[in-house]
């Protein structure tokens, strides 16, 4: 029997929509693990061995991080109806990977202009560490004018690709980019409301939004926290073939190394290197509450060093 898709996320978090709505637009069926907003986070730590962002997909004993990689292992394991279509990939990847680093933070910073006092406390002291980011009201109603200008360049950008009556970015039918676009916009408007709707030049975009959000989120069945870690102790890492010696600085299989994301969030997950190529880094982490399970990263947006 496959082991069951288990999506470690929380509702609040735009980058799991960004995943449920690839589940969606699958028609998966797919389990919710809820993690805490903010650290701690004991039971996500023995799978990721530190790796804290939200969302992480687990199929076994095999962990995705980041949903550039989690969007690519969802295609590869269930092809049809593509995220991908027309042989699109890359630029798909290269627009996904344009408009979250670039709309992600000043997003964010709308919405919590509004709805900041209502965040725990906690949230906004770790997210100041982990981020570099103040996200309280204050400091956001100070720099909302700021990020209203940082957004409405890049909107405009996404207005013109749908001009002439485009359904979707990259054409007649979603794709990634669909979702890496939408899901930063949907975390401001739902927590912004008004206020920030207002604000945004979103009149080109409300109908592709809708379609966006019309792929639904497919079938979703709650799971705790401890049977998704009694399914990693339970399985084996996936065994598929990636080379150990294809790391352009020269790591190898074998090698202890650390991995930490390039922008923000750098606490380093360490593991000894299973293999590499030019989109994945896969690294072995052991502990007594899993076992052995393989961290899975994408190439984009990670450095990977020897330990």
């Amino acid at each position: 029997m496959p082991a069951p898709v288990i999506l470690h996320q929380y509702d609040f978090s735009p980058f799991s929509e960004k995943v449920r709505l690839a589940f969606g637009l699958k028609g998966m069926e797919w389990h919710a693990v809820d993690v805490p907003i903010a650290m701690p986070k004991p039971d996500l730590m023995p799978l990721t061995n530190g790796y804290r962002r939200a969302p992480v997909m687990q199929i076994g004993a095999d962990m995705y991080c980041d949903t550039l990689l989690i969007l690519r292992e969802i295609e590869r394991r269930q092809p049809a109806p593509s995220l991908y279509p027309d042989g699109q990939q890359g630029l798909a990847h290269a627009l996904s990977y344009w408009v979250e680093r670039t709309t992600f933070v000043p997003a964010a910073a709308l919405a919590t202009s509004v709805i900041g006092d209502q965040l725990p406390a906690e949230f906004i002291e770790e997210r100041k560490a982990f981020m570099n980011h103040d996200f309280s009201k204050e400091a956001s109603l100070r720099e909302r004018p700021l990020n209203l200008q940082r957004l409405h360049a890049h909107l405009s950008w996404l207005g013109q690709m749908l001009e002439g009556g485009r359904p979707f970015l990259l054409g007649d039918r979603p794709s990634a980019a669909d979702l890496s676009a939408y899901h930063t916009l949907w975390f401001a408007r739902k927590n912004g409301g008004p206020t920030v709707e207002a604000a945004l030049p979103l009149g080109p975009l409300l109908r592709w939004m809708d379609r966006v959000a019309a792929l639904g989120h497919g079938t979703r069945h709650d799971m705790p926290a401890g049977e998704a870690l009694a399914v990693a102790k339970a399985s084996e890492p996936d065994l598929r073939g990636m080379a150990g010696d294809e790391d352009p600085s020269g790591l190898r299989a074998g090698q202890a190394v650390r991995v930490s994301a390039d922008d923000r969030g750098r606490d380093p997950v360490r593991g000894v290197l299973v293999g590499a190529d030019a989109n994945e880094v896969v690294i072995r982490h052991e502990n007594e509450r899993v076992g052995a399970v393989h961290i899975h990263f994408p190439r984009a947006g990670f450095d990977v060093v020897a330990d």
